[in-house]
């Protein structure tokens, strides 16, 4: 199946290389995710699945091969596919971040894609999965976009750049369907969800060791934002010039990633502290899931870009410094899935007490 959809491409990118002009490449880029969409949607009507996500998940999973294509072609290990897609429809997936983010949708995006339409097959809840695919596609975009119209590549955005629009349509729809979908977490005694919430910070030894490193990230977030506006301290320029002088690359996506960090994730840090400290937040399990697939693919990206040979070689994390840095990232990255995995396997702290009846179990206030 994998072989004749590649064999498909390969014939197909043959076929349009003589259609030079940036124009007709965005029509016919429209043109190929219409008729993908139209086949999908014909194949599927009728069968036993009634979700409209099915058909948005199989479309995207297409293009998620054609992504893994465009990045397995830039480092080198095939050819002959997408070099005109790459001269005159989107030049800025030639750059390091641009092929991560071609790795990332291609491999993890593709297997979260399968996971979903199987999931929705067999009739399964798949709400979990569906929302870190949510914040993963969307930190993506919120990087990707805007890096590209204000970096070096501004002068280069062609009218294929109108392909990525979906990108930014459908993942509010489908976010809408996922939280309006019901949970699918374990069920709590109402004793011992009264139990859990009454007791202290210092009894749940994982939600101190949470609290702790979300301080330390918040604090960090707010540094590297520092960072990437030029604040003009000591510390700030020994950071950029010695750790991270990605920070500085003229693409722009390293300046759009930290800003986006220090404008949105900084915020959920301290709402994930409040949410630790204060029981029944039941908004916390839903949002620690966004974020920890928003931050795995910000950092694999970032991380990526930061020691791949096609940025330029100033602007490369320095080897030895290195181990640092991959440490500090990790960790950072690290951190929310600990957040969601505890929000989702013991998630009585976070659901609203009920009232018992029962002699030595008081009501929550």
């Amino acid at each position: 199946m994998m072989k004749s959809v590649i064999e498909g491409i390969r014939v197909a990118a043959s076929s349009i290389c003589h259609w030079r002009s940036p124009v007709a490449i965005a029509v016919i880029g429209v043109l190929v995710l219409l008729v993908l969409f139209s086949m999908v949607y014909l194949l599927g009507e009728g069968s036993h699945s009634q979700d409209p996500l099915f058909y948005v998940f199989t479309v995207f999973s297409f293009t998620s091969v054609i992504d893994l294509i465009i990045s397995l072609e830039e480092d080198g290990y095939i050819s002959g596919f997408m070099e005109f897609y790459m001269k005159e429809g989107e030049p800025y997936l030639r750059t390091a971040y641009g092929i991560m983010i071609c790795y990332w949708d291609g491999i993890v995006h593709y297997l979260l894609y399968l996971a979903m339409i199987i999931a929705i097959t067999q009739r399964k809840n798949y709400r979990t999965l569906g929302l870190y695919w949510l914040g993963s596609l969307m930190m993506s975009v919120v990087v990707f976009l805007p890096g590209n119209m204000l970096g070096k590549y501004s002068s280069e955005i062609r009218p294929s750049f109108l392909l990525n629009v979906p990108y930014i349509l459908i993942p509010i729809w489908a976010g809408m369907r996922l939280f309006s979908q019901p949970k699918s977490l374990p069920c709590c005694a109402a004793e011992k969800v009264v139990a859990e919430q009454q007791r202290s910070l210092y009894q749940r030894p994982l939600d101190l060791g949470l609290v702790l490193f979300l301080l330390v990230a918040a604090t960090f977030t707010f540094f590297r934002g520092l960072v990437v506006l030029d604040c003009p301290s000591d510390s700030c320029f020994n950071y950029i010039y010695q750790y991270e002088p990605y920070l500085r690359d003229p693409v722009a996506y390293p300046k759009v990633q930290m800003l986006v960090y220090m404008f949105y994730v900084l915020p959920f840090f301290c709402l994930g502290i409040y949410g630790l400290l204060q029981p029944g937040c039941t908004w916390l399990p839903d949002w620690a899931l966004v974020f920890a697939g928003a931050i795995a693919q910000a950092q694999f990206s970032h991380v990526g870009s930061s020691l791949h040979h096609r940025t330029p070689y100033p602007y490369r994390t320095p080897e030895e410094v290195w181990w640092i840095f991959l440490l500090t990232n990790i960790l950072y990255a690290l951190g929310p899935h600990l957040l969601a995995y505890r929000c989702l396997h013991s998630p009585g702290f976070f659901q609203p007490a009920a009232p018992t009846g029962q002699d030595g179990i008081k009501k929550h206030q």
